[in-house]
């Protein structure tokens, strides 16, 4: 297990008692009712997607999705920039993520070798400090693999050449450490009918399922899917291609209307894993 980051100020929870309850008993006790929606796969993760919203709408996905994983310990943790600040590809440069279960450590080796790849990963806080998409994700990834260490990234460019590099760094980074996952954190369609949600993620999701990241990005552009999370899958999908994958299982699609009973203005969720080939 990597040692702690004590070098560095560590990133307070944000979005703790909004988005999730800020309590470590009831929190713990949520998540591990979530969790047991899934089984456990034999074969390791190479990718999971997940949804971030507020556990009482996305909650049971996001559960289903990590109760199904075999995380590996080293984690890299792909996520939107919906704030607009900071780098392009902002790879967190301080100390560890804490969360109401506690403290998850970065593991400092992974993140040295990613930023000495080059000017595309860039140090940074900026972009994290107030981005809710990959905090809301650590409770599961805390209970299922308490050994797990972090090297959270945001990416925020749909520049092609810089998604490319980066999702080629990724596949030599998992292929040099075979004890190593990628976690992308998205919500699909935002804010339309469940019925249009449904038509434009089934399509979005298709491309997904085939391993096709090329196919997603140019997919989700032309038809104007709101998937906050698709240039971090793009990255994503890019090495597990390198690594061979050709295939993901699409666990479960749903949307907030299943919740609230209001499918006039929605927000689609999807669970998603990729197992090493």
């Amino acid at each position: 297990m990597k040692k702690a980051d004590t070098t560095a100020a560590r990133r307070s929870p944000v979005v703790a008692g909004q988005f999730y309850t800020a309590s470590p008993q009831k929190l713990r006790a949520e998540v591990e009712v979530f969790l047991q929606r899934g089984t456990k796969r034999s074969a390791r993760t190479l990718l999971a997607m997940a949804p971030h919203a507020g556990y009482m709408y996305s909650g049971k996905t996001a559960g289903y999705t990590f109760g199904s994983c075999n995380l590996s310990n080293t984690i890299y943790l792909l996520g939107p920039n919906h704030t607009g600040r900071g780098a392009p590809v902002s790879v967190w440069s301080g100390g560890d993520w804490e969360t109401p279960l506690g403290v998850v450590p970065i593991n400092i080796e992974a993140r040295k070798q990613l930023l000495a790849t080059g000017s595309f990963f860039e140090a940074d806080t900026l972009a994290h400090t107030n981005e809710h998409s990959l905090e809301v994700l650590l409770p599961f990834i805390q209970v299922t693999n308490p050994n797990a260490t972090i090297v959270p990234i945001a990416i925020a460019t749909s520049n092609q050449e810089t998604l490319a590099f980066v999702g080629t760094v990724l596949a030599g980074a998992l292929q040099q450490n075979p004890d190593s996952s990628i976690v992308v954190s998205s919500d699909m369609s935002h804010y339309i009918s469940a019925d249009a949600a449904k038509e434009l993620d089934t399509l979005a999701l298709s491309y997904v399922q085939s391993v096709d990241a090329q196919g997603l990005l140019t997919t989700v552009a032309r038809n104007n899917i709101s998937m906050c999370g698709v240039l971090p899958m793009t990255a994503g999908l890019i090495a597990c291609e390198a690594l061979g994958a050709s295939r993901a299982d699409i666990l479960e699609y749903t949307s907030s209307g299943a919740v609230t009973g209001d499918n006039s203005q929605v927000v689609g969720y999807a669970g998603v894993v990729i197992d090493r080939p």
